[in-house]
């Protein structure tokens, strides 16, 4: 079973498979930097800063079928006051896993 599922990448593509080659490459490329510096704005108890990067990786983890909304949700609430920080540590440990596998995946997948 993968880590991933290219369902939505596919339908988005239209089933150009160059274009689905491109949508991958540009996930390796922004998702990886992006959790390792969510990760470091939670170890830094920065909720702002993990908010945003969380934030914008959402929409993302979601067209990989990575299924990572309620750690998201976890790290958007601490943000607001209204989850605690290790929860939010450990979701984005979570997170951060699961987009490590995918990475590792991916890049097998499409040789990159």
């Amino acid at each position: 079973m993968k880590n991933y599922n290219l369902d939505d990448v596919i339908e988005m593509a239209g089933g150009d498979d160059d274009f689905v080659k491109i949508i991958v490459q540009t996930f390796l490329e922004e998702i990886p930097p992006d959790v390792s510096a969510m990760s470091e704005a939670i170890t830094s108890s920065n909720p702002a800063l993990a908010y945003q990067f969380a934030h914008k990786m959402k929409p993302n983890l979601q067209l990989f079928g990575l299924n990572q909304m309620d750690n998201i949700l976890v790290i958007e609430a601490w943000s607001k006051g209204k989850e605690r920080e290790t929860n939010a540590r450990d979701a984005g440990e979570k997170i951060a896993a699961k987009v490590r596998l995918a990475e590792r995946e991916l890049k097998n997948d499409f040789s990159l």
